[in-house]
């Protein structure tokens, strides 16, 4: 897979995130066929980019409780 340019994109964090913003992650949505994701706590470090039918599976999986 060729490498994307992330350095313009916009970063969201998780709904999920705590009061003080650690303790999360980050994506970014203007990819339709990729999703960007971020350590919060590590701005400038390395982003993974999954397909994003792997990451709405993974979503709902997490959702219905059914990650282990």
């Amino acid at each position: 897979m060729r490498s994307i340019d992330l350095s313009t994109v916009t970063w969201r964090k998780s709904s999920y995130s705590n009061q003080d913003g650690g303790e999360c992650i980050e994506i970014a949505d203007s990819h339709p066929a990729r999703v960007p994701v971020r350590d919060s706590k590590d701005p400038h470090g390395p982003a993974l980019v999954f397909p994003a039918v792997a990451w709405a599976s993974f979503v709902t999986a997490v959702k219905g409780g059914n990650w282990s």
